[in-house]
């Protein structure tokens, strides 16, 4: 990811190509593919109510439908917007940047069984709502199960020329830990529920309201398709 400058504006993921304003783009693509784990039911979300019921994706990421319950809560009068970030290139971006957006903040790795079916409907996501408002924020990290190993260079080589992202993409970190991102403290503890404090594996996923306050939170089985009814809602609010 290029320099971010002082007038709000980044530079295209992949420097071939350029346009302006929080464009981090490629040409878009869609491609066909297989989820590896079955797909998990949507988010019911009404009134501020989740009703999360992800099918297991292996013995780690087994869960169970809790009913009503409310996942995301008031835990702080912080928002999105007190943090500043590294982008994959190492320069500072203040998410004060995206005030007034609607944020989907995903965990991702790219030797997961997850990989290809999220890269692809983010981006189809992406593509679609781009121009509304929506802004996806990706976070690469390699905790669970060593899954994204690379350099940032080559995170950066391979989600743009595999998968032509066009979202922004940040500096490796840690979701978990006592070396958690402070943005990724402030989510989890924004959003707690039966995922409690733990991010439970790759492509766990954050929406981020117009405010910069966290109103929903996924687990890794829930495809960014599945979450796309929830984005059009916050858009039009």
């Amino acid at each position: 990811m290029a320099s971010f400058a002082s007038s709000s504006v980044f530079s295209p993921i992949c420097t071939f190509f350029s346009q302006p304003k929080l464009n981090l783009y490629c040409n878009s693509s869609t491609s066909s593919y297989k989820p590896t784990c079955s797909s998990s039911k949507s988010s019911i979300f009404q009134n501020g109510v989740s009703l999360l019921t992800a099918k297991s994706c292996g013995s780690s990421l087994k869960s169970k439908n809790m009913g009503n319950i409310i996942y995301a809560r008031a835990a702080t009068e912080k928002t999105i917007y007190d943090f500043t970030v590294k982008d994959i290139d190492g320069k500072d971006v203040p998410l004060s940047t995206f005030k007034g957006k609607v944020l989907l903040i995903v965990n991702v790795a790219s030797r997961c069984g997850l990989t290809t079916s999220n890269y692809t409907e983010l981006s189809r996501v992406y593509e679609k709502y781009k121009n509304q408002g929506l802004e996806i924020l990706a976070f690469p990290c390699n905790q669970f199960g060593a899954q994204e190993p690379g350099s940032n260079p080559e995170i950066k080589q391979f989600a743009c020329t595999r998968f032509k992202a066009e979202f922004p993409i940040f500096d490796k970190v840690d979701v978990n830990g006592p070396n958690t991102a402070p943005v990724y403290q402030f989510l989890k503890s924004s959003a707690g529920g039966f995922l409690g404090d733990l991010v439970k594996w790759n492509f766990e996923k954050f929406l981020v309201d117009k405010n910069g306050k966290v109103v929903e939170r996924y687990p890794p089985t829930t495809s960014p398709l599945q979450i796309e009814k929830d984005i059009q809602k916050l858009l039009a609010a």
